[in-house]
């Protein structure tokens, strides 16, 4: 009867100290920062499963795209949502990444995964570009400006 009762009090007081974390907001601060866990660990699994041998090299495609998504939401969270406006192209590298993968570790190699990943990749580029042009484009515009003009002024040649 005694380790009953042993038993009994740790239990109590091991419910009562996940209450006490639960209403001081433990886990929900610890829910928030490491919930990319759970997009990141099947991204993992599915890398190991493959490579132990134990499914087919298709599974790294969604192994790819699983892993590029988790470290895009654990930037997110450490530097604020608001950075996702223009790290959205990511998610189209993310297939890429996984499609090349597919390619890379693949027994049968098909070209057009290849070509595939790699017009993705190229229009994910394309797109951080565009939309960091679009919101930082008249700041580059202005510093272009400045650096001509102060080339001009001190060239030694005369361009005008």
């Amino acid at each position: 009867m005694p380790n009953n009762k042993y038993s009994a009090g740790i239990i109590l007081l091991l419910a009562g100290f996940v209450i006490l974390l639960g209403k001081l907001g433990v886990f929900s601060f610890l829910g928030a920062i490491f919930w990319p866990l759970l997009v990141l660990i099947p991204g993992i699994l599915l890398h190991v499963l493959y490579f132990g041998r134990l499914v087919p090299a298709v599974v790294l495609v969604p192994g790819g795209m699983l892993v590029v998504y988790a470290l895009l939401f654990v930037f997110c969270n450490l530097l604020g949502w608001d950075s996702l406006k223009y790290l959205w192209p990511l998610f189209i590298f993310g297939v890429a990444a996984g499609l090349y993968e597919y390619y890379l570790f693949g027994s049968s190699r098909p070209p057009v995964v290849l070509t595939a990943s790699i017009a993705l990749a190229a229009a994910s580029a394309v797109f951080v570009i565009l939309v960091l042009l679009w919101s930082w484009g008249i700041y580059a515009i202005a510093v272009a400006f400045i650096a001509a003009g102060i080339w001009m002024m001190l060239s030694k040649r005369r361009r005008w």
